[in-house]
This record gives C-alpha cells, structure tokens and sequence, in this order.
C-alpha cells in the first residue's frame, strides 16, 4: 500500500482555511464568466485574488507550469494553458482547475460551466449533472472503513449509468503540504476492492471526476501540457478538497456551494 501522510486536527483546520479561499474565489471567477472573455484573463483574474488573500498559487509552484489556473473548453481535459488567443464563446464547456497554498498546505479544486445563455442545451446540462452527482457520490463514499475504490467505484458506476465515459488514464489525489500525495485515486475500479488503500480519518483529499460524452480516450496537444478527448468530444471536469475525519468526509473547497 502506498505511504499516506495523515494530518493533524491543526493541520486540516489549516487545509480548510486554504480550501475556503480556493472555494469562494472559483465562485467569484466563475460568476463572472461571459463570451468574449480569453482563458488568460480569467486566470489573471484566479492568480490576482489569490495573492490579495495572502496566499499563492499552487499551481505556478510545479515546476515548468506559469500560470495560476489550468482554464480548458469543449473537448480539452485537463492542464489547458491559458491563452490570450483563446476566446471563451456563448455555449462553450469552460473548466477551471485551480490551486492555493496557504500556510503549508495546498487546495485544489475545479468546475465546469456552460458560458453565456445557452442553459437549454439539455444535452450538456445533463452531461454536468452527471459530473456533479458523481462528485458527490464519491464525496460521501470517502468515510473511513471504506476504501480508495469505493470512490472510484462511485465515480465509474455514475457516469456510466448516465451514457458517458470516465478517463482511465488521469486520477484525483491526495493532497497536503505537497500538491499531489498519496494516494492516487482513480474515476474506474480495476481489480479487487479489497486491495486498495483504507479510508482513515486524517488522510486529506483531492476528489476528481474527469470523463468524456464519448470515448475515454485522451491525448497530449503540441504545447506539453494540454490533455483533450482523442474523438473531439465534450470533456467534464469536477473536484473538491475534502478532509477525511471520524465521522465523514469534510468538503473543504465547498465550490458547489459558493456557486450556488
């Protein structure tokens, strides 16, 4: 089983102050999202709010990546560079991924969104519905005395049942003084439940639902870092931090609820 650095009571209070920055400026970020806007702007916007708290970014802080935000559309996936050149229009998928470090500890959270009026295409609300319901199905199944593929299972068996693919190949994690920690937390279940890492109070989170309207299939894009769908379609992307305590799970970055 993987080494997993469980924190302190003092150490999560700390996480959750980190986590409710993160949480209430994705909420700010994604209220103000319009077409026309460009991906570097809103991650201007991210890194400009995270410094005002006194915080920093977490994300300029792994090595080679500049910016404060990963700000992706449509059928990109995950670690979408921000670009001044790329253009958010009326309808597109826009996903924020984004992360703070505050006081030692590291939040990490991410949403998606439907841009401008367009809230009737029933086709890709029901697409982030199905994103949403599995977050929080993998959220209530990370209690202690289960295991890491209990929220896996939760994420597989939700998006499935609702027509798309999960990503097999990109996972959540865990997540504290350093930005990515054990243990690794896939959106599919391979083998026996059984053998993969206990749910133990202390052990902090990063929850991640990463899946396509088509084939779960992804690839690189010429700029490094950049992951999209390999058939061209729609790609969905939802996280929370969460800290795992006695009695359940402790959602620290709360996005969901400050966008509401």
């Amino acid at each position: 089983m993987a080494k997993i650095n469980l924190k302190t009571p003092q150490e999560i209070a700390i996480a959750a102050e980190s986590g409710e920055i993160l949480g209430r400026i994705m909420g700010e970020v994604f209220k103000k999202i319009k077409p026309r806007l460009n991906t570097l702007e809103i991650n201007d916007w991210i890194e400009e709010k995270i410094i005002r708290n006194k915080a920093k970014p977490s994300f300029k802080l792994v090595p080679g990546y500049h910016w404060a935000a990963c700000v992706g559309v449509n059928n990109e996936v995950v670690h979408s560079i921000p670009r001044k050149d790329k253009i958010i229009k009326e309808g597109d998928l826009l996903k924020i991924d984004a992360g703070v470090y505050w006081r030692g500890f590291h939040s990490d959270a991410s949403w998606t969104t439907i841009v401008g009026n367009q809230k009737l295409d029933i086709r890709n609300l029901k697409f982030l519905e199905a994103g949403k319901e599995a977050l929080k199905k993998a959220i209530e199944a990370a209690k202690p005395g289960n295991r890491v593929g209990h929220i896996s299972q939760a994420i597989q068996q939700t998006i499935q049942k609702a027509g798309y693919s999960p990503v097999e190949v990109l996972t959540g994690h865990g997540i504290g003084r350093k930005l990515h920690e054990e243990p690794f937390i896939p959106g599919v279940l391979k083998g026996d439940i059984g053998k993969t890492e206990l749910i133990r109070p202390g052990m902090l989170l990063a929850i991640e639902v990463i899946y396509n309207q088509g084939k779960p299939e992804v690839v690189m894009e010429d700029d490094g870092w950049t992951i999209s769908t390999k058939d061209g379609k729609m790609s969905g992307l939802f996280e929370e931090t969460v800290a795992v305590g006695e009695n359940g799970p402790l959602t620290l970055t709360r996005v969901g609820d400050f966008l509401c």
